[in-house]
This record gives structure tokens, sequence and C-alpha cells, in this order.
């Protein structure tokens, strides 16, 4: 059996008892049932994660796979190739604005290397690479073979794996990989498919001519490799990347092990989509953050099954839109713990509808 049997196998459900032991403990707040909308079902779902309705996140930790991308040689970035190893070591040295973010949210961060191009070894980025030197040009074929697409998921499962075990009670997904929109895009278009046209959007900031650019290479890329939708490990192996497949990893492995996950932007959810189309089950152990600007995003938000409660226009990347998650998270559980309750103050509380 393989990992990635393996860890759909032992996939189960989530804890009901937990979850309805939360929403008890929501609604014995002085508040309207449910007045805390998302944010209290955010924290009910964490407790049927975890199976405990004593919901602590203290230790939390940002994952952020890097890799490099083939398709970066037909101009489908507003960055070139070199970005990604420079802010890789940016990553890896707390100086990325998804660490300055994390460390006013108490979230450790950790970059990890699944496959980019070839360089000097960088201080604080773990090496995973499935390939040095990132995929290949989905333009012209395959990402990837299939081999590799399975061991950048079991990378991605690994990783989930050893968090669990070092005691990380909230994971976050990032991810940093120039053109990767264009493999997110890719990828969502042949699962949905959906034309390149109307899902191709401007990234870390492409003008009109380069999101029409974009969208023949993709155009090109779904004609030469015509990706299978009801294979997702065919579609993440012909037009997606490495970071996306070891993100698919860690969505899979985090309802596995049972560690809340919460998502970042579009390349994220790209992953998740195909996690979701693996094992529909794993949807439990996965959380939305925030609206995308990537025309893409609500798509993937709607076939994982997930919420945005934030919606402001970023498009970052690094998994800053999970981290700015965290103080809306931590103010829940806040209340969720010492709110006054309806005893405390003597009057009666608010019967459920129906």
């Amino acid at each position: 059996m393989t990992v990635l049997e393996a860890t759909i196998k032992h996939i189960s459900q989530p804890d009901e008892a937990a979850m309805a032991a939360a929403r008890d403990r929501w609604n014995a707040v002085a508040k309207p049932i449910g007045g805390l909308g998302l944010l209290e079902d955010l924290v009910i779902r964490i407790a049927g994660v975890t199976r405990d309705a004593d919901v602590q996140l203290a230790t939390r930790e940002l994952v952020v796979v890097c890799a490099d991308n083939g398709v970066m040689r037909h101009g489908v970035s507003a960055s070139d190739a070199s970005v990604t190893r420079i802010m890789a070591g940016a990553l890896g040295a707390g100086t990325s604005t998804a660490c300055v973010m994390a460390r006013q949210a108490g979230c450790a961060v950790t970059p990890v290397d699944v496959g980019m191009l070839a360089g000097p070894t960088l201080a604080g980025v773990i090496a995973r690479p499935v390939r040095v030197g990132g995929t290949d040009d989905i333009a012209a074929g395959p990402a990837m073979s299939r081999e590799e697409c399975l061991r950048a998921v079991e990378v991605g499962i690994e990783l989930v794996r050893e968090r669990a075990a070092q005691g990380v009670s909230l994971l976050l997904a990032g991810e940093m990989g120039i053109g990767n929109t264009t493999t997110a895009c890719a990828v969502t278009c042949a699962l949905f498919g959906q034309a390149p046209r109307e899902m191709a959007g401007p990234g870390a900031g492409l003008s009109d001519e380069g999101v029409s650019r974009k969208a023949s290479v993709i155009e090109s890329a779904l004609a030469v490799n015509r990706p299978d939708p009801a294979d997702p490990i065919d579609v993440l192996r012909k037009v997606g990347g490495f970071d996306i497949a070891a993100l698919c990893g860690m969505c899979l492995g985090a309802a596995r092990y049972r560690v809340p996950l919460l998502l970042d932007g579009v390349i994220t959810l790209a992953g998740a989509a195909c996690a979701v189309r693996l094992c529909p089950e794993c949807r439990f152990a996965l959380f939305g953050s925030h609206l995308s600007a990537e025309p893409i995003a609500q798509l993937l938000l709607d076939e994982i099954g997930v919420d945005a409660p934030l919606y402001a226009g970023m498009h970052l990347g690094e998994g800053t839109g999970a981290v700015a998650m965290l103080p809306l998270l931590d103010v829940a559980l806040e209340v969720y713990h010492n709110g006054t309750t309806f005893d405390q103050l003597a009057i009666d509380g608010y019967e459920p509808a129906g």
C-alpha cells in the first residue's frame, strides 16, 4: 500500500460529540445563538477535527512550500524565476511579509523547498526537493512524472505527520513559487472544464496583455497534455507544480492526523481541491481564510466546501491570508473560553430555532 493509499484509508469522520459540546458551550455564552457567525462555526469544526471541545490553538505553524515552474519561460508572471529563491530565503530569515505578520500572531513559519531551481543552500529552509530545478514547461508537456507527483503529495503528508508528532495544534498552508497562479489556474480549468480566458487572473500584477498571454499558455497546456479530470494525480502531474501537489498532500495529512489546516489563496485552494477529489472525507479538516482576488477563488472554495471569512482583495501568497485569520480566531477563542454566560448573569438564554 502506498503512503497516499494508507493516508486516505485512515481518514475518519469529525467527532460529532465534540462538536455538539462546543456548540453547547457557545450557546451558553451571553449572546444571540450564532451571534459570532463563522467564527463560532470555525471553533465547532476544529473541535470535531481534534476530538476535543476544549479547543486550544497555542502552537500554530505556517508551512510554506516553495517550488519553481517551467512555464515561467513564457512570461506568465510579473516577476522572474529568481524571485522564488530570493523570497524562500526571506522566509527562512524571518523577513518576508508572512513572517512579519506571523510574529504578530504568535505563529512559527517553516519554508520547505519541494522543487526550486538549483542554488546555494538557504538558511532556515527545509530541503525536501522532489526534483532540483523545478517542473517542466506545461505548455510543451507534463510538468512532472506520475512518480514525482506522488512523491510531492507524500512530502506534504509527511510534513503534517511530523508536526502532529511535535504537538502542533493548528497548521497554516502557504506557498512561494513564481508562476504558480498559472499552474493553479490550469489545474482548476482541468478539474472543472472551465475556459482559461474566463479563469486566468493577474496573479502578482500582470497587465491585461499579460493575463491574455497567461490564458493562451494554459490553453496550450490543456491541449497538449489532455489531463483527466477524473484523476487528480494526472491533473497535478500534467499541469500542476510540486508546490500544489505537496499542498494536496498536506490537506490529506491534516485529515489523517487530525490537525486543523487553514488554507490561504488560490494555490493552496487548488491543492485542496485535488485532495477533496481524491478523498471527499478530508474536507472536515480544511478551513478557509480569505477570498482571493483571483477569478478561480470562489469556484475552488465551493468545491472544497469551506467559507472565506475575510475579503480584503489580497493576492500576496506566502500564507498571508491564513495568518490574517489568526487574530480573529484568537478573539473567538477568548469569548469561547472566557465569555460571560447566561447563568452568570442570571438571565434566560436563547432557545435554538427549530
